[in-house]
């Protein structure tokens, strides 16, 4: 019993403002008792207003009153503190409160459903000392007790109702479910937990496909990010490729020009003295003829004149080269010699399925084309030809270099987008018009190259890789036979007002590919 008063007693000895056990109390003129650290604080903030105030009753005092020490509150808090029992802590946030505690409450151990109350350590003893509360049924603590009574009845809900889906009580299957099919919670937990399993098993199912489909994102995102920085790499590398091959040309060319330069300083400089000596027999010669002229001996006259004649066909003196050509020859040399000089201006190209003619048919990713005969249901597109060609998605500007492999017969042209589509006319045709340039390799007949609707007859066989070079800004078209050497087909000269696109013609059973870069 002396345990339970001093239990009782404690919250006496409780301050009003940390709710704990008083330390150093002390007790202001009201009577009321506090921690000395407390009611300090809680003073120092009425300082400005000079009104002091008891934090209990809040009984007012002017000036602040002196604080001493409560010598018999302190020494009762130290009995306290020395025979407090062994006592289920105090409920914090969160926890839930026992139902039986009076004064401060203590933290619940155990929920009953039968009680529909909850209960700490002290007040539990009772359900596992008193016989008629050991048949109740004690579960982990729960603050949702009231959820499990009838709001209509007041009375546990131990019942579902598989007709309405819901949970009641023993006197609602008298009224309001009244002839429905009902069965104990117990009964019907059963089923739910196995419905609930198969609800887990569909979740964890959906959990691993989306944690797969996360994957293959992630796997994507990485190998976008990889495929990007690649391309990023190859295109520093090939733009510093292209600026070293630039700065070589340049170095080249400037080399080029200074050598032609000192030739021809040192070609005229010997021409200017040749000139000079030249100008001077001629005055000298000049000035015996005056003489000659003004003698009144004829006989000397006479003998005198055959020597001193100048001769009517002198020859002319060497010229310098036309300073203009001195940046048009070097730009000559530079145009590319050697494959590898071909390669540098390398494209890849790829054919249009809007322009291919319903007789061709592409694959490849749209590299290769081949005639297969037979009518392809392509949809309507005014840029389809009818004729069986077809053209690159690409346009050509600049200098631009590419490889074909053919096979029977095809037409390898190039041609502004603007040529005409409508209809068979011989003029729609590559080669047939002022439009586009082409060159007619057969395995059977003779080389030839159209432009304008006249052909060109060309010495030789092509072999079956084709490379074709353009110039666009200098009006250049080469096509060359490539095999271990590259052999001059034709070349045309021509001012392009328009970008070229790459273009095929294909004859029966033929077929035509880009190259890759090799």
């Amino acid at each position: 019993m002396a345990e339970a008063s001093i239990s009782v007693d404690q919250d006496q000895f409780s301050c009003p403002v940390c709710l704990d056990l008083l330390k150093d109390p002390v007790t202001v003129p009201c009577g009321h008792s506090f921690c000395m650290v407390c009611i300090n604080s809680c003073w120092d903030q009425e300082d400005q207003r000079g009104l002091y105030s008891c934090p209990q009753c809040r009984e007012t005092f002017t000036p602040r009153p002196v604080l001493r020490r409560n010598y018999f509150i302190a020494e009762m808090s130290e009995k306290l503190k020395k025979t407090e029992v062994r006592a289920a802590p105090p409920a914090g946030s969160g926890d839930v409160e026992c139902d039986f505690c009076t004064g401060r409450k203590r933290k619940a151990a155990k929920s009953c459903l039968t009680c529909l109350a909850s209960f700490c350590e002290d007040h539990i003893k009772n359900h596992s000392e008193i016989p008629a509360l050991k048949k109740h049924k004690l579960v982990k603590v729960s603050t949702r007790l009231q959820e499990k009574i009838c709001s209509q009845h007041d009375e546990m809900m131990k019942i579902y109702c598989r007709t309405d889906r819901s949970c009641i009580c023993y006197l609602c299957t008298l009224e309001k479910h009244k002839g429905h099919d009902t069965v104990s919670a117990a009964a019907e937990r059963p089923q739910k937990q196995r419905e609930l399993e198969e609800m887990q098993r569909e979740v964890q199912q959906m959990i691993q496909e989306k944690q797969k489909k996360l994957q293959e994102l992630e796997q994507a995102v990485n190998t976008l990010k990889r495929c990007a920085q690649t391309a990023v790499e190859d295109t520093e590398r090939i733009c510093t490729e292209l600026i070293c091959s630039i700065e070589k040309k340049r170095s080249e060319l400037t080399e080029l020009i200074r050598a032609q330069e000192e030739a021809e300083l040192s070609a005229a400089e010997e021409l200017l003295e040749k000139l000079e000596q030249e100008i001077a027999d001629l005055k000298r010669r000049n000035t015996e003829l005056e003489q000659l002229s003004l003698t009144e001996d004829h006989i000397h006259f006479l003998q005198s004149f055959q020597s001193l004649s100048v001769s009517s066909g002198s020859e002319d003196s060497s010229s310098i080269s036309d300073p203009s050509q001195f940046a048009a020859d070097p730009l000559l040399l530079s145009e590319p010699k050697t494959r590898e000089d071909f390669l540098q201006y390398f494209c890849q190209l790829t054919l249009d399925p809007n322009t291919v003619n319903r007789s061709l048919i592409l694959s490849e990713k749209n590299r290769v084309v081949e005639w297969i005969g037979e009518i392809q249901r392509y949809r309507s597109h005014i840029e389809r030809f009818e004729w069986p060609q077809v053209l690159s998605v690409e346009s050509l500007s600049g200098r631009c270099y590419w490889e074909v492999e053919w096979s029977e017969e095809v037409d390898i042209s190039v041609s502004y987008k603007r040529i005409s589509r409508d209809g068979v006319d011989v003029e729609n045709r590559f080669g047939n018009n002022a439009e586009s340039w082409s060159l007619c390799c057969s395995s059977s007949s003779s080389l030839t190259f159209w432009h304008n609707n006249i052909q060109t007859e060309l010495p030789g066989r092509p072999s079956s890789t084709i490379g074709v070079y353009v110039d666009h800004s200098a009006g250049t078209l080469s096509f060359y036979s490539v095999s271990d050497t590259m052999t001059l087909l034709h070349t045309v000269h021509s001012t392009f007002t328009d970008p070229l696109y790459a273009g095929f013609f294909v004859h029966s059973r033929s077929s035509v590919r880009f190259c890759d870069k090799q």
